[in-house]
């Protein structure tokens, strides 16, 4: 492995396990067993490491969406892809929130806006069927908000003092959503 990916693969480890507010160069530098110099050669400051990291993650989040397997049912794809959504936000749960809050202060991250495109095309796949009650924006408005609010109850677990989400409750706020998008005469065909 190189210099670069090093520091990027013990930036995305700080993230993970301390979260952005104690990211440091200095644990990074530490991790990757380089000087800040090194570091500051090849992401010229802290800010453009973390913004490297942080589009890494969105990187191997894109990824892990694109190599899953897919149901060719779209409406078992959809609820697939709201599974891996949450399954990422639970098993980093602190990488999670440090990428939600670039979304949030607009940064422009190319693999994070292709993700949301792959959830556009899961719910256009369900129009197509004449299955989607709403428009296909609504519907993805519906799923990505659905799998935000059960991704923050793993992220705010420690904070609540409680366990996190059991599959029961991630189940009954997936298939809620699913429920308010699809036709009511085609909910059979979702079983």
């Amino acid at each position: 492995m190189n210099t670069h990916d090093t520091l990027l693969n013990a930036a995305l480890q700080v993230l993970e396990e301390e979260g952005e507010a104690q990211f440091s160069t200095r644990s990074v530098c530490a991790i990757a067993k380089v000087t800040a110099p090194t570091l500051y050669h090849h992401f010229g400051s802290a800010d453009g490491l973390l913004s490297a990291a942080i589009t890494e993650a969105f990187t191997q989040f894109l990824e892990s969406k694109r190599t899953a397997t897919q149901s060719s049912d779209p409406v078992m794809a959809l609820r697939e892809g709201w599974d891996d959504y949450v399954r990422f936000a639970a098993a980093r749960p602190r990488l999670y929130a440090v990428m939600m809050s670039r979304v949030l202060d607009d940064a422009e991250i190319p693999a994070a806006e292709q993700a949301f495109a792959l959830l556009i095309q899961r719910i256009a796949a369900i129009a197509a069927e004449g299955r989607l009650r709403p428009t296909v924006e609504v519907a993805a408005d519906l799923m990505w908000a659905s799998a935000n609010a059960a991704s923050l109850l793993h992220v705010t677990a420690r904070l609540r003092k409680v366990a996190p989400p059991t599959s029961e409750v991630l189940e009954q706020i997936r298939e809620g959503a699913i429920r308010s998008i699809l036709n009511p005469e085609q909910k059979g065909r979702t079983q």
